[in-house]
């Protein structure tokens, strides 16, 4: 019995040993696979956008299909319309947002010296208040000036990075043409390679899925086109500084349920108070209008259903987000809670049937 106690506790200290040593040679071949997962990250990339464009352009072939268009040209009638206004915003709008990025990265400090000025003077007339308040006004308005800096000089690092990638991007349109000339070749790839016994629970719930999150996710991002267009324009039209900016500014927060119309007002009217008051009326009504707009006419007939998701889950998956990864989080965070409540009722279900 005592020997049979021995082997176990030299078993276990010998894997033990074993899995240490096998860390400690992974270590040791850091750079080796390093440079894999650099060159995996380097061909999944255009692999992942690519499978992501024609996820969303794939439905649309489909319908045009089954009103007796020949697939052959509804590919290339959605892949010019697509690829060429993605193209025509990269050659006409990417210069313009990089030069207005630029533009307000060099004025940040004499927009802040204004709003500056303007708490002092409120301080001022505060007078009875204690120092600290007056103190605080000064740091609180040094810390917006860094966010905003470092907000800017990381969204001009971003576009540059695109920029750079564009050699990888390149190949993105020839993937795309191909994955949907061969869509149901891959289908069906995939489907021989899933083992078995997981292929028909993963049908369900890849169809769970895309009907719980396609529709959303094609009509946000059409939403989300339209309402930069507009606001841009709109904004030009008033003449207020860097319209391209702001108006995607607004498209893109008009994402985030509830508060999304606020974030992407504060930007706006933010830049408006150093024009006018009267900027600003402008500005606030403009807000109101696309806001009308995008609740009454764009997202009913474009989006069509909601996430059926409880409010008090939507609010609750906005602020995990925002504090993971900030406005960024809060853009993701409704559609991944989506697909994951899909996904726990899939399998919920399915556990309950067997």
């Amino acid at each position: 019995m005592k020997y049979d106690r021995s082997i176990k506790w030299i078993i276990r200290l010998t894997l033990v040993l074993l899995f240490f040593l096998s860390g400690y040679v992974l270590y040791k071949l850091k750079p080796i696979w390093l440079v894999l997962i650099h060159l995996l990250a380097f061909i999944s990339l255009p692999l992942l956008i690519s499978a992501f464009i024609t996820y969303l352009l794939h439905p649309i072939i489909v319908k045009m299909e089954q009103n007796n268009v020949p697939k052959w040209l509804a590919i290339l009638f959605i892949y010019i319309l697509f690829f060429g206004g993605t193209g025509l915003f990269l050659l006409k709008g990417l210069p313009n947002l990089l030069f207005q990025l630029q533009e307000l990265a060099a004025n940040a400090p004499e927009i802040f010296k204004t709003y500056q000025e303007w708490g002092n003077q409120l301080a001022m007339q505060m007078y009875s208040l204690p120092e600290v308040f007056h103190d605080r006004i000064e740091e609180l308005f040094i810390e917006l000036e860094l966010y905003l800096d470092n907000f800017i000089e990381k969204a001009i690092n971003t576009i540059k990075t695109f920029v750079n990638s564009m050699f990888v991007l390149i190949f993105v349109p020839f993937l795309v043409f191909y994955f949907l000339k061969d869509f149901d070749k891959i289908k069906t790839t995939c489907w021989y390679f899933t083992p078995k016994k997981w292929r028909e629970h993963g049908r369900l719930l890849i169809q769970e899925i895309d009907r719980s999150l396609g529709q959303y996710i094609r009509g946000q991002l059409l939403v989300i086109a339209i309402l930069c267009v507009l606001a841009s324009v709109s904004f030009w039209m008033l003449g207020l500084p860097y319209p391209i900016l702001l108006g995607i500014i607004v498209g893109v927060t008009e994402i985030i349920p509830y508060f999304g119309p606020i974030l992407g007002a504060i930007p706006a009217i933010f830049i408006a108070m150093t024009i006018s008051i009267k900027m600003v009326f402008w500005v606030i009504g403009i807000m109101i209008v696309l806001q009308l707009l995008e609740g009454s006419i764009l997202s009913p007939i474009i989006v069509g259903r909601s996430l059926k998701m409880h409010p008090v889950m939507i609010i609750l998956a906005l602020l995990l987000g925002g504090e993971v990864a900030g406005v960024i989080g809060m853009i993701l965070a409704v559609p991944f809670f989506a697909v994951l409540k899909v996904i726990i009722t899939h399998f919920h279900r399915a556990k309950a049937k067997y």
